[in-house]
């Protein structure tokens, strides 16, 4: 069993919550108390010469870098690694190991570069270095692609070759449908590591599996299993080291020394999990579920427009080597074609056009004012006694004779509120929008209403204007339209209903908003009966 380690990448792959930013403090302290555990390999941090020396940064420029930070202190018998990014580290870099604190470097390509990569990984080796092939999204890899590099990484014959499930697709039977593969047909001499994510939950539960399968082969080559400390890691997290150090110990016949991890939690990483949290997710589940990255997931999810059931559909319209390589116009192009949905909308707009042409009609938005200001709106609508047409939602301190849905989302929010009015108001959606059962009292094409160009193309305020404008209405009041402020908490008068994507480009919007405002101004004369950002910038 001497051949089954772990190793810890803490400091490498838990900085992707950080930016490698934790504190000399903190990086001394990770590291000595896994190496005072007894723990194989320690990772101590990317190399990455586009990145500046930071002694408090687990992410450096040169391999010398590693000894300003980590120089002096006791490795015992723990094994020291960094990892490098292929293409991020010129080999000039690199110093050879035996001037250098680092016992190996861990090399890190996706398929498409597998010949450059190993043809670099030859050259750190050839510097006197351990080194370790870390095939990333191992799931990409199909049968006679993971043949295919196997040949070419007999050739280097590395120290170790890892699976890296980096985005937490595995499941017992696909990691040892890869494991049996390599394990037949790597040169003995090379051992095999396994890198999990938890996106399923699976990360230390797949890692047991491939160690009693290891065991259970009688195999003599070194089985490598990473983790990291209370599972910090990129997304959903990793397998926590101090778990798999439990089960070597009761299973394994190990010593390692659990307490020095339980110290480093206590006095270092729970006050950075207290500020960046890390582990499972929705978020994580359906990006893993669909086999896609999760930046996918975060594109879909931030449009708050969607059901979680429409946001799989669209991930499943995802094919081949995109469903891992995040491309954002790809997904861009998915959202909006799934939004299409080709209506006929003339005797709708015929039907609106005759009940609200020449009335007076008040537009009601979520912003802050509805609740701040809501004395004018109400005096406006005792005086006035407008048509009143919400956007998204329903007010709580009236009933708005029209409620306009662009959002699926926020229909599924408000059903049971719809439900209770469906007497006493009636819906206008856009065609993007589908009912539960039946149909909706009106139904307009949206595509027709969107800004295709614009940074927030379905900007629900300016779908209705249009729409309205399209009926031969020629005045409107807004009320509860503020406009975005992104030094705010939340722009709503409800936080829940925030866009993430408004903290960095809430002031683009206003200038959308603004742009928009003046191209109508002659076919429609707006008033704001609450305060709002776009009268300020109006010209």
């Amino acid at each position: 069993m001497d051949n089954i380690k772990l190793l810890d990448c803490t400091l490498r792959d838990g900085g992707y919550i950080n930016d490698w930013n934790f504190g000399n403090e903190t990086l001394i302290n990770v590291f000595e108390r896994i190496v005072s555990s007894g723990i194989d390999f320690i990772e101590v941090g990317f190399l990455d010469d586009r990145r500046a020396f930071d002694i408090n940064r687990s992410i450096m420029p040169h391999s010398d870098s590693v000894e300003k930070i980590y120089g002096g202190l006791d490795k015992k018998q723990t094994e020291v690694v960094g990892m490098i990014d292929f293409g991020t580290c010129k080999i000039e870099n690199i110093q050879p190991c035996a001037s250098c604190f680092l016992d190996g470097i861990r090399v890190i390509f996706k398929k498409q570069i597998m010949k450059e990569a190993l043809a670099f990984c030859q050259q750190i080796k050839d510097l006197g270095y351990k080194v370790f092939a870390q095939l990333v999204s191992i799931t990409s890899y199909n049968d006679e692609e993971i043949l295919q590099l196997i040949d070419l990484v007999n050739q280097v014959n590395p120290f170790a070759v890892s699976i890296v499930d980096t985005y937490g697709l595995l499941h017992k039977e696909k990691l040892l449908h890869y494991y049996y593969i390599l394990n037949e047909k790597l040169n003995s001499s090379i051992g095999l590591g396994y890198h999990s994510h938890n996106n399923f939950q699976l990360g230390y539960a797949n890692s047991i599996e491939l160690i009693n399968n290891h065991l259970n082969h009688d195999s003599q080559r070194v089985l490598l299993i990473d983790g990291t400390i209370f599972g910090m890691g990129k997304g959903a997290g990793n397998a926590p080291i101090e778990l798999l150090a439990m089960y070597s110990n009761e299973n394994l016949g190990k010593k390692y020394d659990i307490n020095h991890i339980l110290e480093a939690i206590d006095c270092s990483i729970l006050d950075i999990f207290k500020h960046t949290p890390w582990g499972y997710s929705m978020k994580y589940f359906i990006s893993a579920s669909n086999d896609c990255h999760p930046n996918y997931v975060s594109f879909l999810l931030d449009k708050k427009t969607l059901s979680v059931k429409s946001i799989n559909q669209i991930l499943k319209k995802l094919e081949g080597d995109s469903k891992l390589l995040y491309n954002q116009a790809t997904i861009e192009k998915l959202y909006f074609d799934f939004q299409k949905n080709d209506c006929e909308d003339t005797a709708d707009y015929q039907l609106l056009s005759e009940h609200l042409k020449d009335q007076k009609i008040l537009l009601m938005g979520p912003g802050q004012s509805i609740d701040m200001e809501q004395d004018k709106i109400l005096k406006n609508i005792n005086t006035e006694k407008p048509i009143i047409i919400s956007i998204n939602y329903i007010p709580d301190f009236c009933n708005p004779n029209y409620l306009f849905l662009t959002n699926t989302k926020r229909y599924i929010q408000q059903a049971t509120f719809i439900h209770k009015l469906q007497n006493q108001i009636q819906i206008i959606a856009t065609s993007n929008v589908t009912k539960s059962s039946g149909s909706f009292d009106y139904q307009l094409d949206y595509e027709s209403l969107i800004e295709k160009d614009a940074v927030f193309k379905d900007n629900s305020l300016i779908m209705l204007l249009k729409a309205l404008i399209k009926m031969g209405v020629k005045k409107v009041s807004l009320a509860g339209f503020d406009g975005y402020d992104e030094s705010k908490k939340t722009n709503f008068y409800l936080s829940k209903m925030e866009y993430d994507f408004l903290k960095t480009r809430g002031n683009e919007i206003n200038d959308q908003m603004i742009t928009f405002l003046n191209t109508i101004k002659n076919n429609m004369d707006i008033e704001f009966i609450t305060t709002s950002i776009y009268t300020k910038l109006l010209k």
